[in-house]
């Protein structure tokens, strides 16, 4: 089969994307580590262990929810244990798994990390988009990921609601906004 190859507009466009998937996650990355002394990978990990019942899940369900293999996850699962800003179980019955479970250290640091988090995305991205433009990338995002879902339908969950974007059913915001 021959290649399609991109257009000039094609070409633009991806670049662009490009330019979105490798320097927003660096620019987070490094406002993350200077200013709560995260990564922005491990801030992802509390927050999402922030918005679960009992601030609890299974490995691989948060290896899922931060699109991390599970090698990923358990190393920097570890560092965050040793800080004490989160705890692992072991699941009872066959299998090899496990649970993180943030503690109250953990839970105090991304609530203390949040407001810098939300800061840096509307610099960075929201702030920067007129209203069609964020529904416009919203849109793109979900079509992205449907493509890629069917692709790899196992290993791509439903994407986590990113942290400041939406209140729990009490109308209170979350402890990672």
């Amino acid at each position: 089969m021959a290649t399609r190859w991109l257009n000039d507009e094609e070409r633009e466009a991806w670049l662009a994307n490009s330019a979105i998937m490798i320097s927003l996650p660096a620019a987070l990355d490094a406002r993350m580590q200077r200013e709560a002394g995260l990564t922005f990978f491990e801030y992802m990990v509390l927050s999402v262990l922030s918005e679960q019942p009992a601030r609890t899940l299974q490995m691989s369900a948060l290896a899922a929810r931060t699109a991390a293999s599970l090698s990923r996850l358990s190393h920097v699962v570890g560092r965050l244990e040793k800080r004490g800003l989160l705890a692992r179980t072991r699941i009872p019955g066959s299998g090899r798994r496990t649970n993180a479970t943030l503690t109250e250290a953990g839970y105090e640091v991304v609530v203390a990390a949040a407001p810098g988090h939300v800061a840096a995305v509307r610099e960075y991205l929201i702030d920067e988009l007129e209203p069609q433009e964020l529904a416009a990338l919203r849109r793109i995002g979900a079509a992205v990921e449907a493509a890629v879902k069917r692709e790899r339908p196992d290993a791509v969950p439903a994407a986590p609601t990113p942290p400041g974007t939406s209140k729990n059913r009490g109308g209170q915001r979350r402890a990672a906004d």
